[in-house]
């Protein structure tokens, strides 16, 4: 009679174990939930740690007069009132230097591109530079009134056309396209019905920085899937051929399966790879 009359009692116990138990996993969820964005979230401090860290990595810089110039460019502005003019300083502090027959330009092709320059030294990228390493994937602005920098709270890409990430790129882009020489390779999306957009960075910017006095040619890889939408006759591509007044042009359609194998085998030449 005794061992009947104690199951209820260790019912209740297991039950309550049980809840107990949910209640602590639900506990570390939300608690992992609130503090693992908090600990990835950019913050002014980390903007500046991560600045620095990645400006190091070039050996001969002041990464702390890089960093003035920077932010010399936007803090204390209207977010949506900072030129492309305003990162003039910041050009001139870490200039851009020629790399005659390495320079990599690119549009929509942005994981293939950086995927295979991570890989293999022979192509330089924008974001292969100093400057465009150290602000890669990074948000910033300012307020009017304010000296402080912020990294939360700043207008998108396309919310205002002179927004500070977006200026900075264009006038990135445009000196990084300045000092293009020799042969010159862009890789552009054959996945996509117009390769080639007037309206992209590279259409709007960098193709109109080009010097028939300093680049003899610009090669396009036209990076293809299984079912490419585009090929070299495309329109777009065309209309790219005309902008260059005076640089030769050549166009190869490469499956990116291609460039991804041919990335895996220092060994091999990067001509080869297309």
């Amino acid at each position: 009679m005794e061992h009947e009359a104690s199951r209820p009692v260790e019912k209740t116990r297991r039950r309550r174990c049980v809840l107990i138990s949910v209640a602590v996993c639900l506990l570390v969820v939300v608690v992992l939930a609130v503090a693992l964005p908090l600990a990835h979230r950019q913050t002014p401090d980390k903007l500046k740690a991560t600045f620095t860290e990645r400006c190091e990595a070039f050996k001969g810089y002041d990464c702390g007069k890089i960093w003035d110039a920077f932010t010399q460019a936007y803090v204390g502005r209207d977010p949506c009132k900072v030129p492309m003019e305003a990162y003039d300083p910041l050009i001139a502090a870490a200039p851009f230097k020629p790399a005659c027959n390495r320079m990599m330009f690119w549009s929509k092709t942005k994981d293939v591109v950086h995927d295979f320059t991570s890989k293999r030294d022979c192509f330089i990228t924008l974001e292969d530079t100093l400057l465009g390493s150290v602000l890669d994937g990074l948000t910033w602005c300012g307020k009017e009134g304010s000296k402080e920098t912020f990294t939360t709270d700043c207008p998108g890409w396309t919310e205002c056309e002179n927004n500070p990430v977006r200026s900075f790129w264009n006038r990135a882009s445009a000196a990084f396209a300045d000092v293009a020489c020799g042969d010159v390779t862009a890789m552009l999306n054959g996945s996509i019905s117009t390769p080639f957009s007037s309206a992209s960075i590279f259409g709007s910017i960098e193709v109109k920085r080009f010097n028939a006095t300093m680049m003899r040619s610009l090669n396009v890889v036209l990076v293809t899937q299984k079912n490419p939408v585009a090929n070299c006759e495309n329109a777009s591509l065309k209309d790219l051929q005309k902008e260059l007044d005076g640089i030769k042009y050549t166009c190869k359609e490469v499956a990116e399966s291609q460039i991804q194998e041919c990335s895996s085998k220092p060994e091999k030449p990067c001509g080869a790879c297309w």
